[in-house]
């Protein structure tokens, strides 16, 4: 069979995120099933016109407002797909209106809030309308999500067919879980993108929370972007002074080292497709302490795999970590909790059967919406 994924962004994007990471895992495990699997994305500076990763063959053209026209352009000369995969950030591809064949969309969140992060009125308002109209015009196409927080706002803008397939992680679990009592100093990590929409800020408030409260906390935060310097500069400004560590991007073995060596995980974005890096948190035996928002309400369980807060602020994200500081066989819990949750989370468990549901789509099956796994 032939697949076809039209994406923004490619792995090799500068600002390629938990987005592609997924893709590549769901297209690379196509290419082993003996499928041809192309990915058509915008170009960036410095990039191939065509190269091959994994197994597939990445097509890129274009940019923001003329890519989709490049794709269609480029798609006509093609032999016929199987499947053509739509993922939308934001912006569609319309694929269903050109692509005469099997077509699923793929979203990881609704935006909803995201849009005034990047954008000022009346840009953000459009951003917001646009979601809608696009939803609904999509009604009739299948979808497949991470998680029932983007199924119940797909459903809301008329979405008739969505199923959940999750996402899943590369990382190995721990054989066994070493000893890590929750003891001061506390110590928090942070394993995101440094983007606005990550909201990294209220985890760095939530330092400063512990800190005014007695509590002696060390934070250190992994990952590059655009909010970098602003975030150095609020931690000059909270006179946290080494209680916060910038380490910038990391390998991964780096990263779980950082991840296993935190007693919890902090993640406040304004909303996720899942939340992978709690996932990976997970299975280096450290819980999440998140924010009650789409993706981490259904990564993280609250009082099972570890904390949501009760509102989006700081204060409310220290309460809940205060209210497990001395209580060892709660936290305890949570982590093994959190660890054999992780376990079933890995690629392994989760690409055969997303798989068999891309090749049906492929085949032309129609199919109820589904959970996976």
């Amino acid at each position: 069979m032939r697949f076809l994924m039209l994406n923004w962004r490619d792995p090799k994007n500068p600002l390629a995120g938990g987005a592609e990471r997924v893709t590549l895992a769901y297209l690379a495990a196509l290419v082993e099933r003996g499928h041809e699997v192309f990915w058509y994305t915008n170009e960036f500076p410095g990039a191939l016109a065509e190269e091959t990763i994994s197994g597939i063959r990445i097509i890129r053209g274009g940019g923001k407002g003329t890519s989709i026209f490049k794709a269609i352009k480029w798609y006509r000369r093609q032999k016929p797909f199987d499947l053509v995969m739509d993922q939308h950030h934001g912006l569609a591809w319309f694929a269903p209106w050109w692509c005469r064949t099997n077509c699923v969309a793929y979203l990881h969140e609704v935006l909803g809030p995201i849009w005034d992060t990047f954008y000022k009125w009346p840009i953000s308002t459009a951003g917001r309308t646009q979601d809608r109209w696009t939803h609904w015009l999509y009604r009739n196409v299948p979808f497949w999500t991470a998680c029932e927080s983007t199924r119940d706002d797909l459903q809301r803008h008329s979405v008739r067919n969505i199923s959940i397939i999750r996402y899943g992680v590369a990382t190995q679990a721990m054989p066994v879980l070493d000893s890590k009592p929750i003891v001061q100093p506390l110590r928090l990590a942070v394993a995101s993108r440094l983007a606005p929409n990550k909201r990294v800020d209220h985890c760095i408030a939530t330092l400063a929370a512990l800190r005014d409260r007695g509590i002696i906390a060390q934070l250190t935060i992994v990952g590059g972007g655009e909010t970098l310097a602003a975030l150095k500069q609020q931690a000059v400004e909270l006179r946290l002074g080494d209680s916060v560590r910038f380490t910038g991007l990391l390998p991964e073995e780096d990263k779980d080292a950082i991840l296993r060596n935190a007693h919890l995980l902090l993640h406040t974005s304004i909303r996720e497709g899942w939340g992978l890096n709690v996932v990976e948190a997970n299975c280096n035996g450290t819980p999440a302490a998140v924010y009650p928002v789409a993706g981490l309400r259904e990564s993280t369980l609250h009082d099972k795999t570890g904390l949501v807060a009760s509102r989006e602020t700081p204060e409310a994200l220290a309460d809940q970590i205060i209210g497990l500081i001395g209580d060892d066989a709660r936290y305890q819990r949570y982590r093994v909790a959190a660890w054999e949750r992780a376990k079933t989370m890995h690629w392994s468990f989760i690409l055969p059967k997303a798989c068999d549901w891309f090749e049906a789509r492929a085949r032309g099956e129609k199919a109820a919406p589904e959970m996976i796994p």
